[in-house]
């Protein structure tokens, strides 16, 4: 019988852990030990942000069932959403984790060969990890973060359903947020309105705080809202996210409070034209070194390029706190390539620090079969004035 709250079925989840098993056959890996909340997710249907303060673990291998080790105090939750029948679970700090975790890989064969485990993931501190090795030992713990991410990046129908329900509570966030933009509000409460709009239509908690920042904050890319009161002229810069079953997409804009000044009205058209050039070099084959090439271009022109301080994208799906970023990253330096059924921001962001004066505008795109879909944010407009 399916879970009450699973969101797909048993037979996706099955068919994406063939991918991981696919690698594991490829690269001569005897066991899987994956401890990412998202891939706990995306391949056994888990829905926990627990891993942040209890280890968890999905154990495969190349064939046989999947294995999923969770603190005893989170039961109930892998019946909630999970199809794998076999849950082992352990008590805080009395019980052996690493040694449990160790136990269940050498049951699917883990010997003195070479176990795979996402050492980049924030799931997995620098200490868990050591006794996790230690415990394997002999055999060898090989990092696998980018291997396993990478399955995750081209969508299957249903989860374009969920991103595009994100989609739309991110819009319900932005569309609350121009309502209720006044003169003397703070940022805080102007935050608030938006979280509100979007968790009473459904929406599920984001992974990374809103980001809101007014006025002389603004060049703060990453900035959270303060209790600043926005002043007539303000710049308003939101980023947020509006989430479907752990499906993130972010609504990215800058408005203005009344009409701003020439400087900040100048800017933000500089950096609409950033992220107009950037999305018409957007394709499916296309680099993503060239992608952001381009949206410099029009920088490079009038002296910009070096304020230009933030990549131009990246993917974006299935997201447990603190990120909500998939290993897809649109910038120079990068091999990397899109393909359709991919799902990633774009943004272009242009930072004065000392004129105490930043701009960011874009949101989140579908690389579809017949082009490049809007799904959330502001987009390629002119400065919405409030």
């Amino acid at each position: 019988m399916r879970p009450t709250y699973a969101a797909f079925s048993e037979s996706e989840h099955r068919q994406r852990l063939e991918r991981a098993r696919q690698m594991l056959r490829a690269n001569g890996i005897a066991v899987c030990i994956s401890v990412a909340p998202e891939h706990l997710y995306y391949f056994g249907g888990y829905d926990s942000w627990v891993s942040v303060n209890s280890p968890q673990a999905l154990i495969f291998a190349a064939d046989g069932e999947p294995t999923l080790v969770v603190r005893d105090v989170d039961l109930a939750l892998p019946r909630e959403t999970s199809w794998i029948a076999d849950v082992r679970s352990y008590h805080l700090i009395t019980d052996d984790v690493p040694g449990l975790i160790a136990q269940v890989a050498r049951e699917k064969g883990l010997g003195d060969g070479r176990a795979a485990i996402e050492s980049q993931s924030y799931a997995l501190p620098f200490a868990l990890g050591q006794e996790i090795a230690r415990a394997v030992a002999p055999a060898e713990l090989v990092d696998c973060t980018e291997s396993l991410s990478v399955t995750r990046l081209i969508k299957s129908p249903a989860e374009m359903r969920y991103l595009e329900q994100a989609a739309r509570y991110a819009g319900l966030g932005l569309d609350a947020a121009r309502r209720a933009l006044k003169p003397g509000m703070t940022e805080i409460a102007l935050a608030g309105v938006v979280e509100s709009a979007m968790r009473a239509a459904g929406s599920d908690y984001w992974s990374i705080p809103t980001e809101l920042s007014s006025g002389p904050r603004t060049p703060g890319g990453h900035a959270t809202p303060r209790e600043r009161p926005i002043e007539p002229g303000d710049l308003v810069h939101l980023e947020f996210a509006g989430v479907s079953q752990r499906y993130h997409a972010a609504a990215i804009h800058t408005m203005s409070l009344g009409q701003p000044s020439k400087q900040a009205r100048d800017l933000y058209h500089r950096a609409r034209q950033s992220l107009a050039a950037g999305i018409a070099a957007v394709r499916s084959g296309a680099p993503v070194g060239d992608i952001e090439e381009a949206s410099l271009e029009p920088l490079r022109k009038v002296g910009l390029e070096g304020n230009a301080v933030m990549r131009f994208g990246y993917g974006i799906g299935i997201a447990f706190p603190p990120i909500w970023l998939e290993p897809l990253q649109i910038t120079r330096g990068l091999d990397q390539v899109l393909q359709p059924g991919m799902v990633f921001v774009l943004h272009a962001y242009i930072q004065l620090l000392d004129e105490r004066l930043g701009v960011v505008q874009g949101g989140t795109y579908a690389l579809t079969p017949s082009g490049l879909k809007m799904l959330a944010g502001g987009g390629d407009v002119a400065l919405d004035i409030i």
